[in-house]
């Protein structure tokens, strides 16, 4: 009985290459990529813009309406805004009340006080402060001790936020500045801003 002898050499079928098949990966990148550029541009389109309307504006172009007089003066040198400034000199921690509002009728928002400040030679730390005053049951701060200034600094923006829950309606806001130390302060351009809640 014979039998054939295989050989331990086995031949493969050259296979014809799809040229289109080559492309599909970079076709499929390509596409995945202009997907994901079209998402993030919905994305940032959708994004809410943040909603802001002034509820107050103090120049500082006069002493009228200043509640503390001691210790301040009407600068019309050094000033931010070309009206002139409140110039504060303090020889011990004190805190200056600016104004106040009244009844200014805001809730279910971020109340925010914003203002301009100038230093000179401080020691210790000055911010702005705000006191919202809410009938039946008292006061409540806040304070922007997040960027308080010391030494020397040119005009500088500072800003603190009050966060207002739905029925939460202060009767009253008091807008100060603290000087925790001693020095020379100007403030100027002060500015009650109500912005939507995050």
């Amino acid at each position: 009985m014979g039998y054939k002898k295989r050989s331990l050499i086995s031949y493969t079928r050259p296979q014809k290459i799809n040229r289109g098949e080559e492309k599909m990966p970079t076709i499929k990148k390509s596409v995945l990529y202009f997907a994901c550029l079209f998402m993030v541009f919905v994305a940032a389109c959708s994004t809410k813009s943040v909603e802001t309307t002034e509820v107050k504006h103090y120049p500082i172009d006069s002493l009228e309406g200043i509640i503390t007089k001691s210790g301040v003066q009407m600068d019309r040198e050094i000033t931010s805004d070309g009206n002139g400034s409140l110039r504060i000199t303090a020889s011990k921690p004190t805190t200056v009340r600016l104004y106040e509002t009244g009844d200014i009728d805001i809730e279910n928002a971020r109340l925010i006080y914003q203002a301009k400040l100038r230093t000179e030679g401080i020691e210790g730390q000055v911010y702005i402060e705000m006191w919202c005053h809410f009938p039946g049951k008292g006061e409540f701060f806040s304070r922007a001790l997040q960027s308080p200034l010391s030494g020397s600094n040119e005009w500088t923006s500072q800003e603190t936020p009050f966060f207002l829950k739905k029925s939460e309606n202060p009767d009253n806001v008091k807008i100060n500045l603290v000087v925790n130390g001693k020095g020379t302060v100007w403030i100027d351009d002060i500015h009650l801003i109500k912005a939507s809640p995050k």
